[in-house]
């Protein structure tokens, strides 16, 4: 009965995963809109552009034009917040089993990461700007690794990643209209 429920869950969290990737895909151009909404919509945004699994969605480049907006410390924070719960569609698309994605010289490549230095290589590939990101949730989610912890690293290096970024593009656009 119990291996049951975790096939389902497991069944559930693909269908989510795929569902959400596939609506952020086709919204991706109205959703920048959702940042005239002051730092709940720039949370909305980031939730939307990480939530997407192996497809491109636009991020860092509203938290680069924000940060000349807003303080670049709320959007970091609104942005890095929004990304690590976007983030975690990877780590249940990981939950949910492996089979999808583990031929890939990358997934075995992060999963030697993982076993050996563990949430700090969610908090480095979170940190900075990379495509593999994704498969880095997928493979901490088939490892297991806690829920809270892999939440916890990923916030962490999403906001280091996003204050940057925002801090960047305040300085910059404001030298721009200087």
């Amino acid at each position: 009965m119990k291996k049951r429920w975790i096939t389902l869950a497991r069944v559930a969290a693909v269908v989510f995963v795929m569902g959400i990737s596939i609506l952020v895909y086709t919204v991706r151009d109205e959703a920048e809109r959702l940042a005239i909404y002051g730092y709940p919509g720039i949370f909305l945004l980031s939730v939307l552009a990480y939530a997407t699994v192996l497809l491109p969605a636009p991020g860092i480049a509203v938290v680069f034009t924000m940060g000349s907006v807003f303080h670049p410390a709320g959007v970091a924070l609104a942005a890095g917040t929004g990304a690590a719960v976007g983030e975690l569609s990877g780590y249940l698309a990981g939950f949910s089993g492996r089979a999808v994605i583990e031929r890939v010289d990358v997934y075995d490549r992060l999963t030697n990461w993982m076993n050996r230095f563990g949430p700090l290589t969610i908090f480095v590939l979170s940190a900075i700007p990379n495509p593999f990101f994704d498969i880095a949730g997928i493979v901490a989610g088939s490892l297991r690794l806690k829920f809270s912890t892999f939440l916890i690293y990923c916030w962490l290096g999403e906001l280091l990643k996003m204050l940057v970024f925002a801090y960047l593009g305040s300085h910059f656009l404001n030298l721009l209209t200087s």
